[in-house]
């Protein structure tokens, strides 16, 4: 067992292939028992080279998660969390950097295309988090969620499972020793045995067509006015745009669960940043298209003392503005990526929050090295197409990833521009708190590299049922009855898996 206290640098990762399709692989990991706190991260091979891996850890040797100020902190092998004070970026770096895995020492050949080995720490964040260290002037919703939620969970993990969707392969990889290597592949074996998650059990197979009501926090007619509302702040020179969302409640079947409705959504509505993420009393379901942030460490033009080229961090972020349903057969389908393509509107949306996005980036990166790499491409899923851009640069040499995200959270994408006054804005409007929807979930790997989404199109699930937010970016041109009909059609997929509907309100 790892001590949380040992300061020296990790030793380099053991790599081993293991025996499993994916399929194989995801059903193993959802049998195991919820105190093994499994984490998913799934790109179901969604997008090439930039969504190919499957990423999964269980029995994490420290989480930490916060609630206000306090920090609950458990190590493996302990029976209750203590309580520390502090903030939570920071602590994120220190075990970061007490846990650092060397690059040059973790890419054993059976690793080499993968996208790190070794440890990492899986994360969520709820978009409240912000409140902490964003100076908002506004009174925060109050927290009448329906279950309380923390504010963020850190899960860290010397030993995960990876899985190449391009290359059909699956490994095991770990700081932890040959032992953990061994009580990990025991583990998976034995939940690969029991295997009940099958078209019989009810894992999918079929949509749920029970169509229980799904109850939002505001009527048609309420949001349709909020909406007109922001447009006012936006005519006084406020704000430029405000993402306005909608939080949908629904009851879970007594025969349902959580892992069950991954499966569904990850059947029907497969997704780039897709997360299962089984936390302390809820669990976490992702279908997210939206990449936040993913830091890669690359060789750079400067050279160090040793006439070795020296590595430099690149940083992306790939916000997604405008959405259009797809068709029913191709002819429309076509018709309907035109529509977005050309749209006005959706590409102001889209240039706003790029240019929100340069401007945050611009304070943790090189001088110059801030670019817009793709600007508005229509990107295709299996149920919308998205306006998506892309934005780069090179971070600076001492910044740590808890300044990184002290910088850029949340995503530009789910507030509106300028940030902070649009934040304000939807405090006034939104009476609940986001919660983990609209926050950010992914890992940050012990050797360096950083990979987060949005999250959008994501749902937490407890014994009080689910929870999830759904909306839209607010224009000077919006119309408010099609912002409401936007803001469903992205709640779709979810309500499917839930085999519920919007209540008509």
């Amino acid at each position: 067992m790892r001590n949380a206290s040992d300061k020296q640098t990790q030793p380099a990762a053991t790599v081993r292939e293991l025996p499993f399709t994916a399929d194989e692989l995801l059903r193993a990991l959802l049998e195991l028992a919820p105190e093994r706190r499994v984490q998913i991260l799934d790109s179901g091979g969604a997008r090439g080279d930039e969504a190919r891996f499957l990423i999964a850890g269980f029995d994490p040797f420290e989480t930490i998660e916060a609630w206000g100020g306090e920090l609950l902190v458990q190590a493996r092998g302990e029976s209750r969390a203590r309580v520390e004070r502090g903030s939570l970026l920071s602590s994120l770096d220190e075990r970061l950097a007490r846990y650092r895995v060397a690059r040059s020492g973790a890419r054993p050949a059976a690793a080499a295309r993968l996208p790190f080995a070794g440890g990492a720490c899986i994360a969520s964040f709820s978009y409240d988090l912000a409140r902490q260290f964003q100076r908002l002037r506004s009174v925060a919703p109050a927290p009448n969620l329906v279950a309380p939620e923390p504010d963020a969970v850190l899960v860290f993990y010397d030993t995960l499972v990876i899985h190449d969707y391009a290359r059909a392969r699956t490994y095991l990889t770990s700081t932890g020793g040959e032992q953990q290597l061994a009580r990990t592949r025991d583990a998976l074996d034995a939940a690969r045995q029991v295997n009940l998650f099958n078209a019989e059990a009810g894992d999918g197979g079929e949509t749920r067509r029970r169509e229980a009501e799904a109850m939002s926090n505001f009527t048609r007619e309420a949001y349709m006015a909020a909406v007109g509302r922001i447009k006012e702040h936006i005519y006084a020179g406020d704000i430029y745009q405000a993402n306005l969302t909608q939080q949908f409640t629904c009851a879970l079947a007594a025969d349902d669960s959580a892992a069950r409705v991954f499966l569904r959504l990850r059947r029907e509505h497969p997704a780039s940043f897709a997360a299962y993420l089984r936390r302390g009393a809820d669990t976490v379901v992702s279908a997210s298209p939206e990449r936040f942030l993913r830091v890669t460490l690359e060789q750079g033009d400067e050279w160090n003392e040793g006439d070795e080229r020296a590595n430099v961090r690149r940083v992306e972020a790939w916000p997604i503005k405008g959405t259009r349903a797809r068709g029913r057969d191709a002819a429309e389908d076509a018709r309907l990526r035109r529509e977005l393509q050309h749209s006005a509107k959706d590409a102001a949306e889209n240039v706003m929050i790029v240019d929100l996005l340069r401007n945050d980036l611009g304070r943790v990166c090189r001088y110059g090295s801030v670019e817009v790499a793709a600007l508005c491409e229509v990107q295709e899923h299996p149920t919308l197409f998205h306006l998506v851009s892309k934005v780069r640069g090179v971070l600076g040499a001492e910044v740590s990833a808890g300044e990184l995200l002290r910088a850029t959270f949340p995503c530009g994408s789910i507030t509106g521009a300028p940030k902070l006054r649009a934040m304000e804005i939807i405090d006034e409007y939104e009476s609940v708190r986001r919660g983990l929807s609209m926050g950010a979930i992914g890992y940050f790997s012990f050797d360096g590299g950083i990979d987060l989404s949005v999250a959008i199109r994501t749902m937490t699930l407890s014994a009080a049922g689910a929870r999830f937010n759904v909306g839209g970016g607010i224009v000077a041109e919006s119309d408010p009855s099609a912002e409401y009909e936007e803001s469903l059609t992205k709640a779709r997929a979810l309500l499917r898996a839930l085999g519920a509907r919007a209540s008509r309100q």
